[in-house]
This record gives C-alpha cells, structure tokens and sequence, in this order.
C-alpha cells in the first residue's frame, strides 16, 4: 500500500514582508493559504504560509477578501461586475472562505470569476515581493503571477457601469463554462464609450478582448450588436475542451452570455 502523504507544517507570519521573505525561503516547497479552496483541489506543498493574521491584508478589496464579503459591498455602478461575479460564485460554502487574493494567484484556475470583472474594471493589483512593493495592471500579474497579492483597486468614474455573467452546468461545482464580464461608459443618449469586455472560462486564462471591444464601441448596446460581438470574440478566441463542456459549445454560448452581462450592465444602479 502507499504510504498517506505527510501533512503540510502551517507557518503563520505577522506581517506582508515576513510572509514573502518565508515564501521565497521556502520556493516550491512552500505556498500561501488563505481560503485554499483551489490549492486544496491538489497536493499541496509540505509547508504552507497562512496569512490569516496579516491585517494589512483585509479590508474592501485587500487580498483576504472573500466572495461573500465582496458581494456584501455597496458598490457603485462602475464596479457592479465583481460583486455580481463575487455573488455568482461557486455556491456559499466555497464563497465564504474564497479570497480575491486566491483568485488572482491560483495558476491553472481558468474558471475564476473574479478575474474577468477585474479585466474589465481596468483594475491594478498590488504585489509585495522581496524586492519591494509594484503595482501591475492585472492582466500583468496573471502572467506570472509573482510576489504576494496585497490589496486591488480600480477607477469608478461617474457615468461608467458594468455588468457580468456567467453559464454553469449543475453538478459540475459550479464553475463556470463561460463568463463574461463588461464595462462602459454611457452618455445621455446611451452610447457606450471605453468599453471593455473580458472573458473568462474559454481559454486557459481569462483575457479582455479588443474584438469585442470594437464592435460595441460607439454604440447604443443593442441586441442585434452586442451578438456580433460576441461571434467577433468567438472568433478569436481559442476555447478549451475539459470534463464539462467541449470547446465549440463555450463558442457557441459566448454570445448569449455576452449578451446577458450587457444587460445586467444596462441595469447597474
């Protein structure tokens, strides 16, 4: 028979800097917990760093953040995407302990609702590495996703809105096999300016797509335009098969779930 794994030693550190100095000493054999609801999924390495005693990691929209703190929030229209993303997630167990830190670190979790609202919402993350304190458009730090997430911000400009959305298959955990997540600006009139629309689920990691982006630029949202962008998005991206759904049915659906988070951007009050 083989031998049950050794359980991980759990390091708890004070502060951000002793929790990056601990990281880097330790290199693959070590990790950051907070909620763990993703590292957990695996085998985690044997020393995990727990950070649930740094207070300068809490708050609105500081690393620990759950999902179900996110979307208790009273958010202004720009930033409705992430708490509907927040709210949407996973089912209530896993959105109480799930962190907008883990969100943003956790490699290989291409279903992270968090992170296409963030891309959306033009938002920056703050990362503290041995070498000091940077922060990265998040579309950076998902690249390599480098050094301890701290907190996120984000513009809320007046007259801006945005929406999210999402297709999940029951019995499947309730990740999503699509989501989408969109931000604009509206004038009198309607007409959406600095749009952006970022996807989720679809491709190995959530990504803003300026395809989309063009075609509904300058334009009142309408049903027929906002599907063009949608097929202008399944066009361009590269969809995955997994256990879920195959990668021409995540294409096929794209434009309706676009379609959906319009809509609930157009409601966003």
């Amino acid at each position: 028979m083989t031998a049950p794994a050794a359980s991980p030693r759990v390091e708890v550190p004070g502060t951000v800097d002793e929790a990056v100095d601990r990281l880097a000493q330790l290199g693959p054999d070590g990790a950051a917990l907070a909620g763990g609801t993703w590292l957990m999924r695996g085998t985690p390495p044997p020393v995990l760093v727990a950070l649930h005693r740094i207070p300068e990691l809490r708050g609105p929209f500081g690393a620990l953040a759950t999902h179900t703190e996110l979307g208790r929030l009273a958010l202004p229209p720009a930033h409705h995407a992430l708490g509907r993303a927040a709210r949407l997630s996973a089912f209530p167990q896993v959105r109480n302990v799930a962190t907008l830190g883990g969100n943003l670190s956790a490699p290989g979790f291409a279903e992270a609702d968090l992170v296409p609202a963030l891309l959306a919402l033009d938002a920056t993350v703050e990362v503290a590495t041995q070498q000091g304190r940077r922060r990265e458009p998040v579309e950076a730090h998902l690249r390599d996703r480098g050094g301890l997430v701290v907190s996120v911000a984000a513009p809320a400009p007046v007259g801006r809105r945005s929406g999210y959305a999402r297709l999940t298959v029951r019995g499947g955990g309730e990740y999503a096999l699509v989501s989408v997540a969109v931000s604009a600006g509206l004038d009198a009139q309607g007409v959406a300016t600095g749009v952006r629309v970022a996807v989720g689920s679809v491709e190995e990691r959530a990504r803003r797509v300026p395809d989309a982006e063009a075609v509904l630029e300058g334009t009142a949202l309408d049903e027929a335009t906002v599907r063009r962008a949608g097929a202008a998005a399944a066009a361009v991206l590269s969809a995955r098969d997994d256990l879920l759904a195959p990668a021409w049915y995540r294409l096929e659906v794209l434009p309706t779930v676009l379609l959906r988070a319009v809509a609930d951007l157009l409601e966003a009050r």
